[in-house]
């Protein structure tokens, strides 16, 4: 039961989350509001961990979680990129039911490289919930070209992608609880993706960088929505 309700906190804060950063795309760009995501998520990531360590012994993270952690990193930061660009182009609820279909990534990706099994249940629950998302939207997907369309199933193959590298490195720690071991892993990943946001701004885009420096107050407000509802999905696999 908890794992449902973690998985609608986090899904009703990354609909705000996105929406947020979908208006910071006019005023510091898409790699700043990219980075805004990460940057400002870091700090609240670390101090839960750091309360959490009061009480338990954190697992130790080696190179299969730091590898499965990275690859988790990098497709989340190509994926918000590419979502946020997508919403330049055509709607937010265009696109937030093109990247629903992730669940169809996700299931057919952790089966090849997770050695999930993929039962027929499975699939037609998968295939049932992406159909509703999609018609639900209402909209006619011709609308503005396939190019569109194109970015935001690429932007739900790489939301897809980073869900596998996080539920990899989280069943790769080799101690720990559930809470524990999703908790270190979201961490290191907000390490990685801070790193590497923060150098790309630092070197190419020096203006993002300053807005960001500029309305922190309202830049950490936005960012405060909670983690992705792809790190509360491990409560389901407990």
């Amino acid at each position: 039961m908890g794992w449902i309700i973690a998985t609608l906190i986090a899904s009703f804060a990354q609909t705000g989350r996105n929406a947020a950063q979908r208006q910071l795309t006019t005023q510091i760009g898409t790699m700043g509001a990219t980075a805004v995501r990460f940057l400002f998520g870091l700090p609240f990531a670390a101090a839960f961990l750091a309360v959490l360590a009061l009480r338990v012994d954190l697992p130790r993270p080696d190179a299969t979680v730091l590898g499965w952690a990275a690859m988790g990193a990098l497709a989340q930061i190509g994926a918000t990129a590419l979502m946020l660009q997508t919403m330049n182009l055509r709607g937010f609820g265009v696109v937030t039911a093109l990247i629903k279909t992730e669940p169809v990534t996700l299931a057919l990706i952790g089966a090849v490289m997770l050695a999930e099994p993929l039962g027929p249940a499975r699939m037609a629950a998968i295939a049932v919930a992406t159909s509703g998302v999609v018609l639900m939207s209402g909209v006619d997907w011709r609308q503005g070209g396939w190019r569109p369309v194109a970015m935001g199933i690429g932007a739900g193959l790489l939301f897809g992608l980073s869900a596998i590298g996080f539920r990899g490195a989280i069943l790769a720690f080799p101690s720990g609880d559930y809470l524990t071991r999703a908790s270190t892993a979201l961490t290191i990943s907000l390490v990685i993706q801070s790193a590497l946001v923060f150098g790309w701004l630092a070197l190419a885009d020096r203006p993002a960088l300053a807005g960001i420096r500029r309305h922190w107050r309202d830049r950490l407000a936005r960012a405060f929505w909670g983690p992705s509802p792809r790190f509360s999905g491990f409560w389901a696999s407990r």
